[in-house]
């Protein structure tokens, strides 16, 4: 969109905050970027720049604007609904690989070379991953000076820089502010103040129906990974340098957010996945203007609009469980899961709450012996299959995961059909167009809008929602009385 500069323009002009992480505003007159909301008396639009991310601003020597904070805008919905390289390769710098292995580790990961890589991101972002990792590394610098009271030199390392030089600089770069400075401007009185524990507030784009989206959370919570407490949905979360804790309220303008990790270095992931289980990133007014385009769908989104698309923090986690619900009740699928948890997952405390439990990984689940699963026959292939795929990594289910490649893979795996394929599509790896028309509760909701019922005839006519599919299902699934679809009382 960045290159599109009269749209930028009116953009700008209107302040209009559905395009904040869309792309970034740089005046060359003041050396500053912004967000395209920023409530400042907008600039001349001969003095007006425009990149596609923070990066590209920060590497043409632009710093961030002290009073909209652009580094704090939702990230661009882009990256979520797309399987490209590109995609790829900005989820896993989200989930903290380049700060973890390096460029060519994230290389490795895409199945490309580094200076592919390079070249595509440069191409298309104006910027390369170590700049895309920096400018995540600086908004994490950020929130942990402005929200804790950690030495410095923790922040510096915590945040992911190798040395307290360059993490000085950068801030000074990237904010015009030194470190101490910055902390001094910070709001008084923030919660946090102890070692590990964060508040913060995750933004979105409005609308968000919390309804689907934490009412599902809620519903098929497993017993000790997670929980629906006091208004607020907490779960357990592995994380690549220990474990954490999560609890997520929502708000009318933002979820709040209180995270407690064993390892502060976890900052930046546990956010990236808190976020994607979300669907924070969503663009729902271009989501919900193409499904009013089916004059009977038009009436559910109007009724509710900005459904988003309940996901998961642990790919792997929920694809266990898309099988241990196959064909039974969600209360059995609970069970059926808690069980696994209280066998083989890793303790946890929790002095808040209930949680006991991290969700037991494929490597431990692969050493179960099936004859201990309270389940048929067939489906005790299915899951051992599963786990023991997973495991090895011929299965990959994470950012970096490419979607028909994994698609192919899990069909091929004994006892997996269309349903679960699309259900983990849709939940798990985020693909925003999978559809499940074999559903039986998408199939009674079609019967009752006068949509067609089948599962063909059904799949033809939602060929106009494409590529919007996944949240067309939880328009058509937000027809049933089902607890999925209610905030918990």
């Amino acid at each position: 969109m960045h290159i599109d500069t009269e749209r930028c323009v009116r953009a700008v002009q209107s302040k209009d905050a559905r395009f904040d992480g869309w792309f970034f505003t740089a005046v060359v007159t003041t050396g500053i970027y912004c967000r395209p909301s920023c409530p400042v008396v907008p600039p001349k639009p001969a003095n007006m720049r425009f990149f596609p991310s923070a990066a590209a601003c920060q590497q043409a020597g632009f710093r961030a604007c002290k009073r909209c904070r652009p580094d704090t805008s939702p990230g661009s919905p882009e990256w979520n609904q797309r399987a490209d390289l590109v995609a790829r390769a900005m989820r896993l710098i989200a989930d903290g690989v380049v700060d973890r292995e390096g460029v060519p580790g994230l290389a490795a990961r895409l199945g490309y070379s580094t200076r592919q890589v390079e070249r595509q991101l440069l191409a298309e972002l104006g910027a390369g991953p170590l700049a895309l990792a920096r400018a995540q590394r600086a908004q994490a610098a950020r929130l942990l000076i402005e929200t804790t009271p950690l030495p410095m030199a923790d922040v510096a390392f915590a945040a992911g820089f190798a040395s307290i030089r360059t993490f000085n600089d950068t801030v000074r770069e990237v904010f015009a502010l030194s470190p101490s400075d910055l902390r001094a401007r910070a709001p008084r009185g923030n919660p946090g103040g102890t070692t590990g524990a964060l508040t913060l507030r995750l933004p979105f784009r409005a609308p968000l129906n919390p309804d689907n989206l934490f009412g599902h959370l809620a519903a098929t919570a497993v017993p000790g990974v997670e929980e629906w407490r006091d208004g607020s949905y907490r779960r357990t979360l592995r994380l690549p340098y220990g474990h954490g804790i999560v609890t997520l309220t929502p708000g009318p303008d933002h979820i709040a957010c209180r995270l407690t990790l064993g390892d502060l270095r976890d900052l930046t992931v546990a956010i990236s996945r808190c976020r994607r289980m979300l669907d924070l990133d969503a663009d729902p007014v271009a989501i919900d203007d193409q499904l009013r385009t089916d004059p009977l769908l038009a009436p559910l989104v109007d009724k509710a609009p900005g459904r988003r698309v309940p996901r998961t923090v642990d790919e792997a986690e929920f694809a266990v469980r898309a099988v241990l619900g196959q064909q039974v009740s969600t209360a059995a699928a609970r069970t059926h899961a808690a069980r696994l948890v209280t066998a083989h997952g890793e303790p946890v405390d929790d002095p808040e709450g209930g949680l006991t439990h991290l969700f037991p990984a494929p490597e431990a689940l692969a050493s179960v012996d099936p004859e201990s699963l309270a389940m048929p026959r067939t489906r005790r292939t299915t899951f051992t299959t599963l786990v023991r795929r997973l495991a090895d990594g011929d299965i990959r289910l994470g950012p970096d995961s490419d979607w028909p490649e994994t698609r192919a893979g899990l069909l091929s795996l004994p006892g997996f059909g269309p349903w679960t394929v699309d259900v983990i599509a849709m939940r798990a790896l985020g693909d925003p167009d999978a559809f499940l028309p074999t559903d039986l509760g998408i199939r009674r909701a079609a019967r009752e809008l006068g949509l067609p019922s089948t599962p063909a005839a059904l799949t033809a006519r939602a060929a106009a929602w494409r590529p919007w599919r996944a949240y067309a299902v939880q328009y058509l699934w937000a027809t049933d009385s089902h607890p999925i679809n209610f905030l918990p009382v």
